[in-house]
């Protein structure tokens, strides 16, 4: 009866976590914004610039898809108008998928 008990709650976990990981940033190509992400926002967004240093690994997954789903951008710059929503969720995608507790952690290198 325990082992049931256990099993269950072990699957409803794995469910939780991989559902959630799904749900945050589903839709994007991490690929395209990943060159969307060197084109467009490492300028601001590297050492000694104007805006502060981010890369994927700044932030968590759950912090990225706050960040995006609050429009955190403070500065809106000019690039803001000329992005699409696909092409700001494959950024976000992208940022989401190389996050520091992500399964492939990375830097925008």
């Amino acid at each position: 009866m325990m082992n049931t008990y256990v099993k269950v709650g072990i699957a409803i976990a794995i469910a939780l976590s991989l559902g959630s990981q799904v749900m945050a940033a589903d839709g994007g190509n991490p690929k395209k914004g990943k060159h969307l992400y060197k084109k467009e926002c490492k300028a601001c967004h590297s050492v000694n610039s104007e805006g502060v240093e981010l890369t994927p690994m700044t932030k968590t997954m759950s912090q990225w898809d706050r960040f995006f789903t609050r429009d955190m951008h403070k500065a809106k710059p000019a690039i803001f108008e000329a992005l699409s929503e696909k092409d700001l969720k494959d950024i976000q995608q992208f940022l989401y998928d190389h996050a520091a507790d992500s399964d492939q952690p990375a830097t925008c290198g």
